[in-house]
């Protein structure tokens, strides 16, 4: 069983930036990708950014590119996602989610994570 804790959310005037943090528990935690999505009131949850665990390659949905950034710390089994330039179309709750199994499937869409977080709250306001 894999546990994950997200933290880092919070108010924020737009411009501004935040960082979460998304660590993972349970032994042995393996990962072949972690990512971030979201879901706004009223609408469906929404791909963010995804990381390969064992590899560089990173993913982002086209409405973050530029100003989000998700890297990762091995060592803490650790994913963080940097927010900058913030919008308040960026309000959301935020979730981190990991696959545990190699696979071909796409990294961006949520069917294909295997644990998911509690989610944080971002707020962003005008």
């Amino acid at each position: 069983q894999v546990q994950l804790v997200e933290s880092g959310g919070g108010l924020v005037q737009a411009g501004g930036s935040l960082r979460l943090s998304c660590a993972a528990s349970g032994r042995p935690f393996s990962s072949y990708a972690m990512g971030w999505f979201r879901q706004a009131p009223g609408k469906e949850r929404e791909f963010v950014a995804a990381i390969r665990w064992s590899a560089s390659n990173t993913y982002y949905a086209d409405s973050v590119k530029g100003r989000f950034t998700i890297f990762r710390d091995n060592a803490k089994s650790t994913v963080y996602l940097q927010m900058n330039s913030l919008k308040p179309e960026d309000t959301a709750v935020y979730y981190c989610a990991t696959r545990t199994r190699t696979s071909s499937a796409s990294n961006t869409v949520a069917a294909n994570y295997d644990y998911w977080g509690q989610g944080t709250q971002v707020t962003v306001s005008s």
